[in-house]
């Protein structure tokens, strides 16, 4: 099981917002640089880069989707108390 992961994410509000988003990635738009338009993380102004962190860092259903989720395709939208996100894992180990 792994215990540290990395990603990327892009931070928003509202869940129409985040489901129109995840569209344009699955249609090949750039990530980083939709996260640095969009995300209402300071993280978005690193193209959403959030590092790499370990299990349980995170709020839980952001750490479930990172851990249990597919790598290197965006996730989402994933409702935290922080508001909607699309994830992208780098990896996890």
């Amino acid at each position: 099981m792994a215990k540290k992961a990395a990603a990327l994410h892009i931070l928003v509000k509202d869940k129409t917002q985040a489901t129109t988003i995840l569209a344009q990635l699955k249609q090949g738009a750039n990530f980083q640089a939709l996260a640095k338009k969009y995300s209402q993380c300071p993280s978005g102004k690193r193209g959403g880069d959030l590092g790499e962190f370990r299990r349980g860092d995170m709020a839980p259903s952001f750490d479930k989707a990172v851990f249990n989720g597919e790598l290197l395709r965006p996730l989402g939208p994933i409702k935290t108390k922080f508001g909607w996100h699309i994830i992208k894992v780098l990896y996890r180990n």
